[in-house]
């Protein structure tokens, strides 16, 4: 795995120790693949600062979040997402790769290019997951080979997990597993 071994977070980032160390690991994972696929440059960059920013605002406050999204309906634990978008936007980034990945990186989204579909990947599959690791770095390792297959298998695994659990499903996500199958 590339070795990214400090991570520069915008100054208006709040995340913890522990969440640090897991956006380092989801960021070298994803240099490793778009390094592995020999992606082109601009877009190797959108991967690797879309990892970087998708949990800078993981550990914020839910007041917080939701005074920047501005929208009673979705779930706390969704907020972070649409909100680091917000302020990434407000912050002069104008990449929409990098924006809609960072927004739906915990729900999926439909109409993602490739950027949003590592990140999702990457956020699930990173090394530091307490579960079923050896399942999830054999799914890591074939990214590079099987990009649209990994993801398929990725998003099945995480709609398995939340009707297990008794989750009601996102509609971004049966909409991203809809427009896979």
């Amino acid at each position: 795995m590339s070795d990214v071994a400090s991570i520069d977070l915008p100054a208006w980032a709040r995340v913890s120790p522990k969440r640090q160390a897991h956006i380092r690991r989801v960021t070298a994972l994803i240099v490793e693949w778009a390094e592995a696929m020999r992606i082109p440059s601009e877009e190797h960059d959108s991967w690797h600062d879309a990892a970087l920013y998708h949990d800078c605002l993981r550990d914020a406050p839910v007041a917080e979040l939701r005074e920047i999204v501005g929208d009673a309906a979705i779930p706390d634990p969704l907020l972070h997402g649409p909100a680091a978008a917000i302020v990434l936007a407000r912050e002069g980034e104008m990449r929409t790769d990098v924006l809609d990945a960072v927004r739906w990186h915990t729900v999926g989204c439909r109409t993602w290019g490739r950027c949003g579909r590592a990140l999702y990947m990457a956020d699930y599959l990173e090394p530091g997951r307490p579960f079923d690791r050896s399942d999830r770095a054999v799914l890591a390792a074939r990214v590079p080979a099987d990009f649209d297959g990994t993801l398929r298998q990725v998003v099945r695994e995480r709609l398995v997990w939340m009707l297990r659990e008794g989750y009601e499903l996102p509609s971004e996500t049966v909409e991203l597993w809809n427009d896979l199958t």
